[in-house]
């Protein structure tokens, strides 16, 4: 759910519905030039898999969007199909569409609850830092609150990515601000699927910044979060002639709830350094 900004407002939405339509708002922008922000794409295909696929005791468990092309901050159309019925597994697949033109896509798994197996299987063991400090009056442009931790996390931390340029694990909490589209509250899945497009820039940022740019990810979940607040916990990171892939374990604040996984090219042009805010 969107948090009211200083003067107690909602903020305003990335996306106004019109039909079948989305129509973004300018603060639907990302990092990479005027194009739809990853994060907002990731959000509106869940939000796409989930209505045509959610409910009936089936639980979201896995999800991939596939980056095709930059989105452009222009209406667009999201179409969804059910690939498979069955009676413990669903699988949808949806397509965001722009001037007839598809530019992203995803696909994901719906799988039915059930009894948990006794017994224990082995994990390797991930801890996240502690939920950030309330930071205070944000700024009224800001899409979302990410707090970045680096070294081993055990503690600091600071708004934004500067502790990411240095080395050692990375983790980040990530907590949406504003509707992603009008009039709607953003369900858990779309919460988790938003903040799982950090994965990418968790994982590939260096320490002279982050020169990968995603092309695509993937997230697992084991059950839905609780609450707004996402961490994300960086878990490997490897690359070969510009070709990157990494992974990282998901929490809400009560404990682990799945995985991401993104895959990267070098981008030549420059690294992405977003500033923080003092």
């Amino acid at each position: 759910m969107a948090e009211p900004d200083q003067a107690g407002a909602t903020p305003p939405a990335y996306f106004v519905a019109d039909g079948d339509v989305l129509l973004p708002d300018p603060v639907a922008q990302g990092p990479w030039g005027p194009t739809l922000s990853g994060h907002v794409v990731g959000g509106i295909l869940a939000r796409g898999v989930e209505q045509a696929g959610g409910g009936d005791g089936l639980q979201p468990a896995r999800l991939t969007v596939d980056l095709l092309r930059p989105t452009a901050i222009a209406p667009l159309e999201v179409r969804t199909t059910v690939q498979r019925e069955g009676r413990r597994i669903r699988l949808v697949d949806a397509a965001l569409v722009q001037n007839g033109e598809l530019v992203s896509r995803a696909s994901a798994v719906f799988l039915r609850r059930g009894e948990a197996p006794t017994g224990d299987i082995w994990s390797s063991p991930v801890t996240m830092p502690a939920l950030p400090p309330d930071p205070g009056p944000l700024p009224a442009n800001l899409p979302m609150f990410v707090w970045g931790y680096g070294g081993e996390g055990s503690s600091g931390g600071e708004y934004g990515f500067a502790e990411w340029h240095a080395g050692g694990p990375k983790y980040a909490w990530v907590r949406q601000l504003r509707p992603l589209v009008a009039g709607e509250t953003v369900s858990p899945f779309v919460e988790a699927a938003m903040a799982a497009d950090a994965t990418s820039a968790l994982t590939h940022w260096g320490t002279s910044g982050l020169r990968y740019i995603n092309a695509d990810y993937t997230l697992s979940l084991t059950r839905l979060p609780k609450g707004p607040n996402i961490g994300l916990a960086a878990l490997v990171h490897g690359s070969h002639d510009g070709v990157a892939s990494g992974a990282a374990a998901v929490f809400d604040e009560y404990g682990p709830i799945g995985n991401s996984m993104a895959v990267a090219l070098v981008n030549p042009v420059e690294s992405f350094q977003p500033k923080t805010m003092k």
